[in-house]
């Protein structure tokens, strides 16, 4: 898979969890995970889009499973991988 495939399936998916109910979102989330880690070297402008976009996925989840409010987090998450999308290609 692709960078772009992988930016552009986590946007994807990001978005359905986003209007998911709290105990579905979070099972959606986790599955995330493996495709927001870095996976090999990219171009540094790549490598922080990433990273600010898994830190935004880990602050939902960690929202989510305390059951506290996470609507603002959303935002922050899906921006941060769109910025990844416009990098990958």
């Amino acid at each position: 898979m692709t960078e772009a495939d992988r930016v552009a399936k986590v946007l994807e998916t990001l978005k359905t969890a986003a209007h998911s109910p709290t105990h579905a979102a979070l099972p959606i989330l986790n599955a995330l995970i493996g495709l927001v880690q870095a996976d090999g070297e990219a171009p540094l402008e790549v490598e922080e889009a990433r990273s600010t976009a898994f830190m935004a996925v880990c602050e939902i989840g960690k929202a989510l499973h305390r059951g506290q409010p996470a609507g603002h987090l959303w935002a922050r998450a899906i921006d941060a991988t769109e910025r990844g999308k416009s990098l990958a290609g």
